[in-house]
């Protein structure tokens, strides 16, 4: 079964880049290329950068705690994972946390977003890609943990 497994996965890692192309008609890639870029490549004026600049400052001041929270929540969720003690509600508690705590982040993520699209003209918003903004945002997509796979060596004791 565990071969199985192994092998279908070994097969849609190599068949999902493939079908990842296929886009609906009229959406921009998410990748970079000429026409799709950050705010900070849209050749702003000099009022639009400092306006960015100070986002960016705010951004990061105000979701520091955050972020830094959101690590140490994951990785607190990693070791409940693996410890063979541990009763299967702690664990759903804290991933409860750890959402909450990234629902949280994406938040603030948003809000930045939309204080830098109100910075940019027409003309820039036609070329600018939101997704450029965060680099770990394109890492989120679907199938792709923000912790990586887990390791399939242990597995957890039966619930009680």
């Amino acid at each position: 079964m565990k071969l199985k497994i192994a092998v279908f996965s070994l097969v849609l890692i190599f068949l999902l880049p493939i079908f990842s192309h296929a886009q609906p008609m009229g959406m921009r890639p998410w990748r970079k290329d000429g026409r799709c870029g950050r705010a900070s490549d849209l050749h702003l004026s000099s009022e639009q950068a400092k306006g960015l600049n100070l986002l960016q400052q705010t951004y990061l001041q105000e979701t520091q705690l955050l972020r830094a929270q959101l690590v140490t929540k994951r990785l607190e969720f990693r070791e409940l994972l693996i410890n063979p003690a541990i009763k299967t509600e702690s664990i759903r508690t804290q991933y409860i946390e750890m959402v909450e705590t990234q629902s949280k982040l994406e938040e603030k993520a948003i809000e930045y977003m939309v204080k830098i699209r109100g910075l940019l003209t027409y003309e820039q918003l036609k070329s600018w890609c939101p997704e450029q903004e965060f680099p770990l945002f394109q890492r989120m997509r679907p199938g792709h943990g923000p912790m990586g796979p887990m390791s399939p060596r242990r597995t957890l004791p039966p619930e009680e």
